[in-house]
């Protein structure tokens, strides 16, 4: 899946992956508009700061409503070797 920045790894909180794997969950397009940068539920500070992170390499977070909850996604900083290890899906109380 390609976007404006590679995810890295992907990773479960366990109170995400209880939700996403409810049925109409649509994990796959959770990712895909992470990735595209659709940063969903956020105030507009919150959509330029990713969007200055795309540029930057520092961390990107959206925001989601999934059967009820929210969903956060948070894709880590870029690294010293230039590469982003790890998108994290998590309910906001696990962070």
């Amino acid at each position: 899946m390609s976007g404006l920045f590679d995810a890295g790894k992907i990773v479960f909180t366990p109170g995400a992956a209880e939700l996403l794997s409810q049925p109409g969950s649509k994990f796959t397009q959770l990712l895909a508009w992470h990735l595209i940068g659709i940063w969903g539920e956020l105030d507009d500070d919150d959509k330029a700061a990713n969007d200055l992170a795309v540029k930057d390499g520092s961390r990107i977070l959206s925001a989601y409503m999934v059967q009820g909850k929210k969903l956060w996604i948070i894709t880590e900083a870029v690294g010293e070797d230039g590469t982003r290890l790890a998108t994290t899906f998590l309910l906001p109380e696990e962070y």
